[in-house]
C-alpha cells in the first residue's frame, strides 16, 4: 500500500498520523508512506524522528479578514495546492489521509483531482474548519468522539473510531507502584495530583499551582507538576523570589517534562490539565478523575467541547481559564481526592468514554477505501 498522510502544526494532529502510519507498517511491511506538512510545525521534528519522510508545502489557515497579510497567505496556500498535486502525481498513492489542520485542505483537494481515495481523522469533539469544509469531498471521516458526528454536515461517511494513543491502562503490583512513586520522590501514603499543561506548559495553570504551594494548601495531597520545558526556569525563578527552593517543597515534585507519562498517569489519583483531544482520550482510557482547564481562544473553542465529553458523564470538573485561581483549584482538588467514593465513581464514568481497538478500526476503513478503488479500476 502507498499512503500519503497530511499532518501539520501541533502534536495533536501529527501523533495520530504517525500512529496510523505505524499500524499500516505493522500490517503491511512493504507499504510506502510519506507525510506532507509545512516547514513551520512540529512535524519537522516528530515525523523524521518516527522514521518517515516528510515533504513540505505552503499552507496557512485563512482568516475572513481582508488584509495584505491574508492575501499573501492565500497566494501561498494556492501555491501549496499545486505543490501537493505534484507530490501526489509523482508518488501515486493508493490513499491520502489527513489528520486535521489547514494542511489537509490542499492535500485532500489535490487527491480528489486525481480520483484518489481520501480519509480524514478528526481528533476533537468540535470539528475543525478543515474537516467541515472538506466533508463533501472526503470519502470517509473518522471521529474520536461521538459528539463530533452531528457537527459534521454533508459527509459521505462518518465512522466513530477514537484516537490512537500510546498510553495504555496498566495494573501495577503494590511494589511496582511504590517504586514508580519513589522515583519521583513522592510518597504512596497521600493522593497524587498530576498537573501538566501540554508539551509547552500552561502559564495560567502554573500560576494557580504556585499559589497553592505558596499558601501551603496541599498538606493532604501531593502534586507532581510538569511545568513544560519553556516554563520550568520561569517557575523556578518565581519560587526563588518567594523564598521557595524548587527541589525542597513538601508534598511537591516539579519537573520540566515527564518522559514516563504512561507510568505516572497510571499511578496518579487525579489529573489537572488542558483538554486537548489526546489528553481527553488518555484520561478516558486510564479511567482517571480530572479537573480540566480548556485552553481559550482556540478554533471553535474545541478544548471546551472536548472537556464536556468527560464533564457531561460526571468524569471531570471544568474550570474556565479566566476563572482559575489557586484557591478555586485547591478546592476542586480536595473535593475529589478526599472522597474515595467520588474518585471511584469518576473513574468508572471516565472509562465509559474510552475507545478500544482504535488502530484496527482505522486500518479497516483504510483497507475498505483502497480495495473499493482497486475493484473499480480492475477490468
Amino acid at each position: 500500500m502507498k499512503v500519503i498522510i497530511a499532518a501539520a502544526g501541533t502534536a495533536g494532529h501529527i501523533n495520530p498520523g504517525i500512529a496510523i502510519a505505524n499500524k499500516i507498517k505493522k500490517e503491511e511491511k512493504d507499504s510506502k508512506i510519506i507525510f506532507i506538512g509545512t516547514t513551520r510545525g512540529l512535524e519537522n521534528d516528530l515525523v523524521p524522528r518516527a522514521g518517515y519522510e516528510l515533504k513540505t508545502i505552503d499552507a496557512y489557515g485563512l482568516s475572513k479578514k481582508i488584509s495584505i497579510e491574508n492575501l499573501k497567505k492565500m497566494y501561498k496556500t494556492l501555491k501549496g495546492f499545486g505543490e501537493a498535486k505534484k507530490i501526489i502525481k509523482e508518488f501515486k498513492p493508493d490513499i491520502v489521509i489527513g489528520t486535521g489542520g489547514y494542511i489537509c485542505g490542499a492535500t485532500i483537494t489535490a487527491a480528489k483531482k486525481y480520483k484518489i481515495p481520501t480519509l480524514l481523522h478528526e481528533s476533537n469533539a468540535f470539528p475543525g474548519k478543515a474537516v467541515k469544509l472538506l466533508a463533501k469531498k472526503t470519502d470517509t471521516i473518522l471521529v474520536s468522539f461521538k459528539d463530533a458526528i452531528p457537527r459534521i454536515k454533508n459527509a459521505k461517511k462518518i465512522v466513530y473510531t477514537g484516537t490512537p494513543i500510546k498510553i495504555k491502562k496498566r495494573e501495577y503490583t503494590i511494589n511496582e507502584k511504590i517504586k514508580i512513586i519513589e522515583e519521583v520522590k513522592l510518597s504512596e501514603t497521600k493522593p497524587i495530583v498530576l498537573v501538566f499543561g501540554g508539551s509547552q506548559g500552561a502559564q495560567k495553570i502554573n500560576e494557580a499551582i504556585i499559589e497553592i504551594i505558596q499558601n501551603k494548601k496541599n498538606t493532604k495531597y501531593q502534586i507532581l507538576w510538569a511545568t513544560g520545558p519553556k516554563q520550568y526556569d520561569i517557575v523556578k525563578e518565581i519560587l526563588e523570589k518567594k523564598g521557595i527552593n524548587i527541589d525542597k517543597i513538601d508534598n511537591v515534585k516539579i519537573v520540566p517534562y515527564i518522559y514516563n507519562m504512561e507510568e505516572i498517569m497510571n499511578v496518579s489519583d487525579i489529573i489537572v490539565a488542558r483538554s486537548g483531544a489526546m489528553t481527553i482520550t488518555e484520561i478516558a482510557t486510564l479511567g482517571k478523575p480530572s479537573i480540566l482547564i480548556p485552553l481559550p481562544n482556540v478554533s471553535g473553542d474545541h478544548q471546551l467541547y472536548n472537556a464536556k465529553v468527560l464533564a457531561n458523564i460526571n468524569a471531570a470538573n471544568i474550570i474556565l481559564n479566566n476563572e482559575l485561581t489557586g484557591e478555586i483549584l485547591d478546592k476542586a482538588i480536595k473535593d475529589i481526592v478526599l472522597d474515595k467514593a467520588k474518585i471511584n465513581q469518576m473513574s468508572e464514568n471516565a472509562l465509559k468514554a474510552a475507545t478500544y481497538e482504535v488502530e484496527d478500526k482505522i486500518y479497516k476503513e483504510i483497507n475498505s477505501l483502497v480495495n473499493k478503488k482497486k475493484q473499480n479500476v480492475e477490468p
